[in-house]
C-alpha cells in the first residue's frame, strides 16, 4: 500500500514518507471534517498516520483523542478502501485516545449491515478494542449471532474478537459454548481453526472437558487442516500434562500420521518426536513420516522435516539414523539452510566408518553457506569430535582450515571453542590443536580471540613434550601486536619460565627486551616477572599459586561494602573471601557453560551437573537458574540478590553461607517443599520453597512452624532468638513460593540442632475451570520432614594450595584429635564424600579422588568457619573389611573450641 503512495523516482521528487512530521500529519487531518469527503486524499492523510505508529511515534492522549474523533467523520463516506483504512485507525489509536466507546453506536450499525460483509467483519474486530467489560452486555446477542454466521469472514471475526474478549469477561464468552460449538461444525476452514481455539480456551481447566473435545475431533469431523494442526497441539499439551491417557493420546496422534495433508502430518510427527520420555518404538512412525518428506519437491516441507530430525538427533542420534542416506543426498540440495540441517543431523547421527566421508563433503560446503550456519557446522564438528575421539586429528585439521578462511568475529569464535572443549575432553589431541592455535595468532585480527588463545598456550604449553616451539609464537605477539595481545603473550611466557626450568634463561633474556615497551602496562609485568623468578618462594607465591578468589563471592562482598556506609570504618577483609582452587573455578565455568548450552538447545558438550529433582519453587531458585545459565557459577549470588528485595530481610547484611536445597517430602506429594538455610553475621534464615500440586485447591497464610527436637548445644540454642516469619498470602495452583523463619543469633552463636516442621495454611476448594476459589475456607496442616542444622552450615570451603605449610602454621595448640569406624559406608570413596559433606570443607592436593583398590588413604581437607576463623582437617583412612572405614581426623584452627566441634561432626 505504501508504495501506491510514492511518487516517480525518476522526477526526482522525495517519497511522502520521507522525512514525514506528525504536527504536519494531524493538521492534515482537518480534511477529514470537510464536506463532500475526498476519499483520495484522507486515505492518504490516514496511511501517514499508521505510517507514524508503526514507527514508533510518540501520540499525547489529546493528539490521538482528536484524531480518533475527526476519523468517526468518515463513517459519512460510503467507500469501501477509505472505511477499511478507517477501521484500522480506529484498532491503532484506541489504545491511546480517550472516550473511545463514543464510536460503539456506528460500529454496531456496520455490524449489522445486510449489504456488505467487508463493514460487517472489520466492524466486529475494531468493536472488540474499545470495548470494556459494562459495554459488553450491550453488544453480546450481536457477537453471538455473528459467531454462527454463514460468512466465514464474519464469523472469524466475530471468534477472534471472543479470543480478545476472554481476558476481560470470561463468563461472558464461556456463555457462548453452544454458538462456538456450532462454528466448529461449519465448512469454514479458517472458522473452524478459530472456533475450535475458543473453544480449547473456555475449557482448558477442565481436563475432563478437553480430552472430550479431542476425541470428538479426531475422528475427522473437521475440514480444516489448521485445525487439525491445533488439535494435535492439544494432544501433546495433554500427554505432557498427565501421563494417564498416554497410550490413547499417542494412538491418536499415530493415525494423524496417514491423514491426507501433509501439514497435519509434519505436526503429528513433530509432536510425537517432542515427548518426554518417548521411546524407539513409538518415534519409528515419526521419523518415518518425516523420512518420505525429505524427497519431497517442496523445499518448506523439507526444511521442516530435516530441522525437526535434526532436533530429534541432539537427544535421540539412533532413531534418526536410518534416514542417514536421503540426509546425505540433500547436502548438495540448492537450498543451503537444507543442506546446513542436513550435514550437522548427519554428524550427529553418523557412525565412525562415515566420518571420513562426511568431512570431506562438508569442506566443499563451507564456502557456500553464511557465518550463522557455519557455526552450525562448527557445533556440530565438535559434538562428533567428542563423540569419536580417535577422529580428533580430522576433525581438528577441518577446524584449522576453517580458521584460515574469511568470517566474523563471531564464527572464529565458535572454531577457537571447538578447539577448546576438544583439548579439555580429548588430552591427547593437546599438542596438535595447540600447534593450529600458534599458527593462529599468527593471524589473528581479533583482539579478544588472541588474549584467550595465549591465556591456554601459557596454561597448557609448558606441559606438552616441546614448549620450546610455542615460545617464538608467543614472543611474536610481544614484536607484532597491539598493547592488550602484548601484555597477554607477556604473561604467557612468565609461564612458560616458571615451569620449564631448562627455558628460564632464554625467556629472561625476552622479558628483558620487554622493558622497553612503550606500553606501562607491558614494562610492569615484565619488571615484576623477572624480580620475582630470581626468588623461587615469591614466584611460587604470586606466579605458580594455583588457587584463586572464589570471583562470585567476591563480587557479592565488595558490592555489599561499597553499599554499606557502616562498613567503611575499617579495611575490606580479603580474608573472608572462599579461595578455590584453579582447577574448581574451570570446573565451575564449564557446568555454567554446559547449562547455557542446554538451554539453548545444543547437546554434546559437558553433561550438566547433578541438579536436585525438585522443581524450581521460589523467586530465588529462579534466579539461581537464571545465573546458572548466564554463566554465573555460584547459586549463593542468586539467593542473596532475591533476599536483598524483601524489606524484612534487606537488613541482615552480607550472607555468608547459603546450603543446598534439602526436600522435606516426597517428589509424588500435594505439597512440594524444600528447604535452603542461610547464614548471615548475626541471623539464620531457613527458606521453605513451596509448590501446590493440586488444581482444585487454593492455599492462603502459607506459614511454617519450627519446634526444637533435639541439639547437642543446649546453651548456643538457648540464645538463639526467633525474630520473625515471613508468610505466603497465596499459593495457587502450580505457583512458586517462599516462606523465610528469622532467628538471630547474638555473640555469633552457631548451634547445630534438628527442627521438626508443620506446614500450615488456609484451604479454599477452586473450581478447575475457571480457577475461581470459594469465599470460604478451613485450617489444615501438612508434617514435613526435620531441618538439620549442622556445621558444615557454617563452613565455607576453602582451598589451600600449599597444606602442609599452612597446617605447621597453626600449630598443634589448638588441634583435635578423634576416631571413628564408618560402618555405614562400604568403600574409602564414599567415606571421603561422606566426611566433605559432613563437614562442608574443600579437598586439597587432589585428595578428594581414592585411587581404585586403595585400602588406605589420606584426606586433607580445609574450610573457614563462620566469623574467619581458618580450619584445616587432615584424616587417615583405612578399609577395614566388613566393618567398613576406620577415621582418624585431626583438626586444626586458631580456636580450641573450633577445632573440638568439628572433629566431633563426623556423622
Amino acid at each position: 500500500m505504501l508504495n501506491s503512495f510514492k511518487k516517480d523516482e525518476d522526477s526526482g521528487d522525495a517519497g511522502v514518507f520521507y522525512n514525514i512530521d506528525k504536527s504536519v500529519v494531524l493538521q492534515e487531518a482537518r480534511a477529514f471534517n470537510v464536506t463532500p469527503i475526498n476519499p483520495r486524499k484522507c486515505r492518504l492523510i490516514l496511511t501517514k498516520i499508521v505510517y507514524l505508529l508503526y514507527q514508533s511515534e510518540t501520540f499525547a492522549t489529546n493528539e490521538a483523542t482528536e484524531a480518533f474523533f475527526s476519523i468517526t467523520k468518515l463513517f459519512q463516506s460510503n467507500d469501501i478502501a477509505l472505511r477499511q483504512m478507517v477501521y484500522l485507525l480506529i484498532k491503532e489509536l484506541s489504545k491511546i485516545a480517550e472516550n473511545t466507546f463514543i464510536i460503539t453506536s456506528s460500529l454496531t450499525k456496520d455490524m449489522t449491515a445486510k449489504t456488505d460483509v467487508i463493514y460487517r467483519a472489520n466492524s466486529i474486530r475494531a468493536l472488540c478494542k474499545i470495548t470494556d467489560a459494562s459495554m459488553l452486555q450491550g453488544i453480546e446477542r450481536f457477537l453471538k449471532q455473528a459467531i454462527v454466521d454463514k460468512s466465514p469472514s464474519v464469523s472469524s471475526a466475530a471468534l477472534v474478537s471472543a479470543h480478545h474478549i476472554f481476558g476481560i469477561s470470561k463468563e461472558v464468552v464461556k456463555r457462548w459454548a453452544n454458538e462456538v460449538q456450532e462454528a466448529i461444525n461449519s465448512k469454514g476452514i479458517i472458522t473452524q481453526y478459530h472456533a475450535l481455539g475458543l473453544m480449547y480456551q473456555i475449557r482448558q481447566h477442565d481436563r475432563m472437558a478437553v480430552i472430550k473435545l479431542i476425541r470428538n475431533y479426531s475422528k475427522g469431523l473437521l475440514r480444516s487442516p489448521y485445525a487439525y494442526c491445533m488439535l494435535i497441539r492439544y494432544i501433546a499439551k495433554v500427554m505432557e500434562d498427565d501421563d494417564a491417557d498416554r497410550s490413547a493420546m499417542y494412538e491418536l496422534l499415530e493415525n494423524f500420521l496417514r491423514h491426507k495433508n501433509e501439514m497435519v502430518i509434519y505436526e503429528a510427527a513433530r509432536a510425537i518426536c517432542g515427548l518426554k520420555d518417548v521411546s524407539n518404538k513409538e518415534l519409528f512412525p515419526a521419523v518415518a513420516a518425516l523420512q518420505l518428506m525429505l524427497s519431497n519437491h517442496k523445499s518448506t516441507l523439507c526444511f521442516a522435516a530435516i530441522r525437526t530430525l535434526s532436533k530429534l538427533a541432539m537427544t535421540n542420534p539412533v532413531a534418526v539414523s536410518p534416514c542417514n542416506l536421503d540426509m546425505e543426498n540433500l547436502i548438495v540440495n540448492s537450498n543451503r539452510s537444507i543442506a546446513t540441517f542436513a550435514i550437522t543431523t548427519l554428524l550427529k547421527t553418523g557412525n565412525e566408518a562415515s566420518v571420513d566421508r562426511l568431512m570431506k563433503q562438508i569442506t566443499g560446503f563451507m564456502s557456500e553457506i553464511s557465518d550463522e550456519f557455519k557455526i552450525i557446522v562448527i557445533d556440530a564438528v565438535r559434538s562428533l569430535c567428542l563423540k569419536f575421539p580417535t577422529k580428533q586429528q580430522l576433525m581438528l585439521n577441518f577446524l584449522a582450515n576453517a580458521l584460515r578462511e574469511e568470517g566474523g568475529y563471531e564464527y572464529k569464535r565458535g572454531i577457537v571453542e571447538a578447539i577448546f572443549d576438544i583439548i579439555y575432553h580429548i588430552p591427547e589431541s593437546k599438542e596438535h590443536a595447540l600447534s593450529h592455535l600458534c599458527e593462529f595468532i599468527e593471524d589473528c585480527e581479533f583482539t579478544k580471540l588472541a588474549v584467550r588463545i595465549l591465556h591456554l598456550l601459557g596454561s597448557e604449553g609448558p606441559k606438552t613434550s616441546q614448549p620450546s616451539k610455542c615460545i617464538r609464537y608467543i614472543y611474536n605477539r610481544v614484536i607484532l601486536e597491539n598493547a592488550t595481545v602484548r601484555v597477554a603473550a607477556v604473561s604467557a611466557l612468565v609461564k612458560f619460565a616458571i615451569h620449564c626450568g631448562d627455558l628460564t634463561e632464554r625467556i629472561k633474556v625476552l622479558l628483558t627486551r620487554c622493558l622497553d615497551d612503550v606500553d606501562d602496562e607491558v614494562r610492569d609485568r615484565a619488571s615484576m616477572a623477572l624480580r620475582l623468578l630470581d626468588d623461587s618462594e615469591l614466584s611460587k607465591r604470586y606466579l605458580d599459586n594455583e588457587s584463586t578468589f572464589s570471583l562470585a563471592s567476591l563480587e557479592r562482598s565488595l558490592h555489599h561494602y561499597v553499599q554499606s556506609p557502616s562498613e567503611h570504618s575499617k579495611p575490606f577483609d580479603i580474608q573472608s573471601i572462599p579461595v578455590i582452587s584453579k582447577e574448581q573455578e574451570k570446573a565451575e565455568r564449564a557446568r555454567a557453560k554446559s547449562a547455557a548450552i542446554q538451554d539453548a538447545g545444543i547437546t554434546g558438550l559437558v553433561s550438566s551437573s547433578g541438579a536436585s529433582s525438585f522443581p524450581s519453587s521460589s523467586g530465588a531458585q529462579r534466579a539461581v537458574q537464571a545465573t546458572a545459565a548466564s554463566g554465573q557459577p555460584d547459586p549463593q549470588t542468586a539467593y542473596a540478590e532475591a533476599m536483598e528485595k524483601i524489606p524484612q530481610l534487606s537488613h541482615l547484611g552480607l550472607l555468608l553461607k547459603s546450603s543446598s536445597v534439602t526436600e522435606l517430602t516426597e517428589s509424588e506429594t500435594e505439597y512440594l517443599v524444600a528447604c535452603v538455610r542461610h547464614v548471615f553475621p548475626k541471623h539464620l534464615v531457613f527458606e521453605f520453597q513451596c509448590r501446590n500440586t493440586l488444581n482444585d485447591i487454593l492455599l492462603e497464610n502459607v506459614h511454617i512452624q519450627m519446634n526444637l527436637e533435639a541439639t547437642e548445644d543446649e546453651e548456643a540454642i538457648a540464645l538463639l532468638q526467633y525474630e520473625l516469619s515471613i508468610p505466603i498470602d497465596r499459593l495457587p495452583y502450580d505457583t512458586p513460593g517462599s516462606i523465610y523463619v528469622v532467628y538471630r543469633r547474638p555473640d555469633n552463636i552457631c548451634p547445630t540442632a534438628s527442627f521438626s516442621n508443620v506446614l500450615k495454611f488456609i484451604v479454599k476448594d477452586c473450581d478447575p475451570a475457571t480457577g475461581e476459589p470459594d469465599e470460604e475456607g478451613y485450617e489444615d496442616e501438612y508434617p514435613l520432614d526435620d531441618v538439620q542444622l549442622s556445621i558444615a552450615d557454617y563452613m565455607i570451603p576453602n582451598y589451600v594450595p600449599e597444606f602442609r605449610k599452612a597446617w605447621e602454621g597453626l600449630g598443634k595448640e589448638a588441634e583435635a584429635v578423634e576416631t571413628y569406624s564408618l560402618t555405614a559406608v562400604s568403600s574409602i570413596q564414599a567415606a571421603v564424600s561422606n566426611v566433605i559433606q559432613s563437614l562442608g570443607m574443600c579437598a586439597c592436593e587432589n585428595t578428594g579422588t581414592v585411587k581404585d583398590k586403595a585400602a588406605t588413604h589420606g584426606l586433607l581437607i580445609a574450610g573457614t568457619f563462620v566469623g574467619g576463623v581458618p580450619v584445616l582437617a587432615r584424616c587417615r583412612m583405612a578399609l577395614d573389611g566388613a566393618s567398613g572405614v576406620t577415621l582418624e581426623i585431626g583438626v586444626r584452627s586458631a580456636s580450641a573450641e573450633v577445632s573440638q566441634r568439628v572433629a566431633n561432626a563426623i556423622s
